[in-house]
């Protein structure tokens, strides 16, 4: 079957590069990304799919559904396919929807054994404003009882922890006074964003070794002879465990209010979404990797024990999940690099396309054909966010 599988895709090649090559040279931000929502969404439509535009509320998002009998697993595949402002695709994000309507569609002509359910959902603005949250939020995502992305590389491997990242827009009100002839009127917003940066650098001291703070001042108030009236600046703190980085984040707020206690200003703190830390699911990892081997995918190497924040960390905190990145740049690249812009048309990208297709299309077929293999990702998933739970 996986050797069908592999053919199967194998035909589609040109297509699916095709529509890579038109996702990359054409490259839409956040929210904007209209014309490769659709390519992807009228390529699922042709398949066979029934598709819904407009999934969780924002425009650019999708959910693609295709049922064949009653019961057996719900397999979900999400892809992302916004680019980086001013840059386009130095992420590879044109790689992943391709990629992933090939092996939707692999799958639902070849896998008959079996009842399953396939979900593709389309996830806009990874890049920036984690649309995965939103989705959530609006109830994507719980049709599913595993979740599968893929991701160009400089590796062929997948992740174990990501950071959960919280970020704050706080803002102080003060009273103007000249600063020279009545300093003694004046209250300094300012002092009081200084006085708050200085908190969290006393903060470090007290806080676990993988605590991540940053931080920038956004408004300093305006010219130096004036007490600033206003002021602003904004906060990221990150973690690998969500728990604990809410309790920085309960001393991060006490910071802030007694900034504004010592300088007698009024303050405002606006959170911003929650990245969470997600889950590992070291099964489901290797059950990608095994076939990544099957295909001889290029430079196959162990898991990456950290990562960034993504969106996928909150996904993957509610449903088990993984992500097979697939070389396509050289080892040791960084991401949002130009090295990435270069290789974006690249025959290894074109191979980067097809080679997760068919790794993410065996998966399903494992997922599907041995209950045992999707019982047991369940299990370490409940296991691991159980012990995770129980530590917070």
């Amino acid at each position: 079957m996986k050797d069908m599988i592999f053919e199967f895709i194998d035909g589609l090649r040109d297509g699916l590069a095709g529509m890579a090559d038109e996702i990359f040279d054409n490259p839409e931000i956040g929210y904007a990304e209209h014309r490769a929502s659709a390519l992807l969404t009228s390529y699922l439509k042709n398949a066979g799919f029934s598709v819904e535009v407009g999934a969780g509320g924002l425009e650019t998002a999708f959910r693609a559904a295709y049922r064949l009998g009653s019961g057996g697993p719900s397999i979900g595949l999400l892809c992302e396919y916004d680019a980086i402002e001013g840059t386009g695709h130095a992420c590879a994000h044109h790689i992943q929807g391709p990629a992933v309507v090939g092996a939707a569609a692999a799958a639902k002509e070849l896998l008959r054994e079996k009842p399953f359910q396939l979900v593709v959902y389309g996830t806009p603005a990874e890049e920036t404003s984690g649309g995965k949250i939103d989705m959530l939020e609006y109830g994507c995502f719980r049709d599913i009882d595993v979740a599968l992305m893929c991701h160009g590389s400089p590796t062929t491997t997948t992740d174990i922890k990501c950071l959960a990242m919280s970020s704050f827009h706080v803002s102080f009100k003060g009273v103007s006074s000249h600063a020279a002839i009545s300093p003694e009127a004046g209250r300094s917003a300012l002092d009081a964003i200084l006085l708050s940066c200085h908190g969290v650098e006393f903060l470090r001291e007290h806080v676990p070794d993988d605590v991540r703070m940053h931080y920038t001042i956004l408004n300093a108030g305006g010219p130096e002879n004036v007490v600033p009236q206003e002021a602003s600046a904004r906060f990221v703190m990150r973690s690998y465990d969500r728990d604990s980085l809410d309790s920085v984040v309960d001393r991060f707020k006490k910071i802030i209010a007694g900034a504004s206690q010592m300088t007698e200003t009024e303050y405002s703190i606006i959170e911003e979404k929650r990245y969470d830390s997600k889950i590992p699911v070291l099964s489901l990892n290797e059950l990608l990797i095994e076939n990544a081997r099957l295909v001889n995918a290029p430079c196959i190497r162990p898991p990456r024990e950290q990562t960034g924040s993504t969106d996928f960390g909150n996904v993957m905190y509610v449903v088990p999940g993984s992500c097979i990145r697939v070389a396509f740049v050289p080892e040791g690249t960084p991401p949002h690099s130009q090295t990435y812009i270069d290789a974006g048309k690249s025959r290894e990208a074109h191979e980067a396309v097809t080679t997760a297709a068919k790794i993410i299309a065996a998966t399903i077929f494992d997922l599907v054909s041995d209950e045992g293999a999707l019982e047991r990702v369940t299990q370490e998933f409940e296991s691991k966010k159980k012990a995770a739970l129980a530590l917070g």
